[in-house]
């Protein structure tokens, strides 16, 4: 007899059922899986199963756009993380790896947010700054430098390509 059996229902799991240990368990023989069929064998599992239809996930089609490609993820600063460096500083991705405040920063780019307050003067270079953060680090007597993207360099689909001469060369 197991201890949860022996017990009742002041213990906080109910107990296992024990299959397949003799016809007097009541659970013996095909341990409460019927004859034959899929759901008697070992394996066998409903994920995604519709009981003869073709399953949802193969019914809809694979179309659309998806924005994952072209998503630009950020990093968050505040403006009162930025008090660990000296008055006239400037602030790039360099010195924030430096000081350890990148290490929880998920992401290509690092936007700087208006949390908390900053009472020195500093430069900081960086991809994006909110509104309140700027007029926070421009209220402490510093500047805000945006680093900018490069360029893509997309073809005009509606240009004509250049005629190729002889040696490959337009």
């Amino acid at each position: 007899m197991d201890i949860s059996e022996a017990v009742g229902s002041s213990l906080p799991h109910k107990g296992r059922k024990r299959v397949g240990r003799g016809p007097g368990s009541g659970h013996g023989k095909t341990s409460c899986r019927g004859h034959n069929g899929a759901r008697s064998r070992s394996g066998w599992s409903l994920r995604g199963k519709h009981g003869g239809n073709v399953p949802m996930f193969r019914r809809l089609p694979k179309v659309g756009f998806n924005n994952g490609a072209f998503r630009e993820t950020f990093g968050i600063l505040n403006v009162g993380q930025l008090t660990v460096f000296e008055p006239g500083a400037s602030v790039t991705r360099e010195l924030l790896e430096e000081k350890g405040l990148l290490k929880q920063i998920q992401g290509d780019r690092i936007k700087v947010l208006g949390g908390g307050e900053l009472d020195r003067p500093l430069t900081v270079r960086v991809d994006a700054v909110s509104s309140v953060a700027r007029q926070k680090i421009e209220a402490a007597g510093g500047k805000v430098e945006i680093i900018p993207l490069p360029k893509r360099s997309v073809r005009n689909k509606m240009k004509p390509k250049a005629p190729r001469t002889e040696e490959g060369i337009p």
